[in-house]
């Protein structure tokens, strides 16, 4: 009986570590370089065209996408909400700063995976099936993100809030994985890395909640380069596309 429960606990431990691991690499880099790819479309068009072509041209890029991002994805989502079931939150009998970021880490965690399958639902699916090509997405992001529902932009407010969660499950995760695999040991250590994820998370989030604005408003807060509400230099915006839409017709592009 102990042998048989201590090779349970050993099967736990590296269940623990490789979702621990799959959350940094490769899903944290995931998301990093995702969110940087979609934030090309701040400059237009034309720069956000030729992002996804040169992910695009990336060799066997179906087979990483499957073997990297879905499969992974698959394995820490799932086991997340398992652990997220397992566990016990006491922080009603221990309200330390630690517990509380233990809950959030686990509710982040179901809602950042509830919003990146269904955004793979919007948007990687019909791709693939041929029903969304390259030249299309942009516009696509603008209408879905510009819709309004009673006056509220509502796909645009889950795409605020679905990053958000994404973003703090994986800076806080960043702070997690340090700590358990021993890298950062000392409380100095572990307060300084703290509050580098903590920054870095910000700038992640201000990056995508940037880029959610100006595929629902045509507005954006800064792009390098181009300054705040100049134009001229970018073809084919936001703005150009949702004030081409005619009257009465739906600004949601069908899938």
């Amino acid at each position: 009986m102990a042998k048989r429960a201590s090779s349970a606990d050993r099967r736990r431990f590296i269940l623990r570590k490789l979702h621990s691991l799959s959350g940094v690499v490769p899903l944290g880099l995931f998301v990093v370089l995702h969110l940087w790819t979609q934030a090309h479309g701040l400059w237009g068009q034309a720069r956000y065209d030729e992002a996804i072509a040169d992910r695009n041209a990336i060799p066997y890029l179906p087979l990483i996408e499957v073997g990297l991002v879905l499969l992974p994805l698959a394995f820490h989502g799932l086991f997340g909400v398992f652990l997220a079931l397992q566990s016990r939150a006491n922080v009603g009998a221990y309200p330390f700063n630690r517990n509380w970021m233990y809950v959030a880490q686990r509710l982040s965690g179901v809602a950042g995976l509830a919003f990146i399958v269904w955004h793979l639902g919007q948007y990687w699916l019909p791709k693939y099936q041929g029903q969304l090509s390259p030249a299309e997405l942009y516009p696509a992001l603008c209408a879905d993100l510009s819709a309004t529902h009673g006056g509220v932009p509502l796909i645009a407010l889950a795409y605020i809030l679905g990053v958000a969660a994404t973003v703090f499950h994986l800076a806080n995760g960043l702070w997690g994985f340090c700590v358990s695999w021993g890298i950062v040991v000392t409380r100095n250590a572990q307060r300084l890395s703290a509050t580098v994820f903590g920054l870095g998370g910000l700038l992640l989030f201000f990056l995508g909640a940037n880029t959610a604005i100006y595929f629902a408003t045509g507005s954006r807060v800064a792009v390098f380069g181009v300054p705040v509400g100049s134009h001229e230099t970018l073809a084919r915006t936001c703005s150009d596309l949702t004030t081409a839409v005619p009257a009465g017709q739906p600004a949601g592009l069908g899938k």
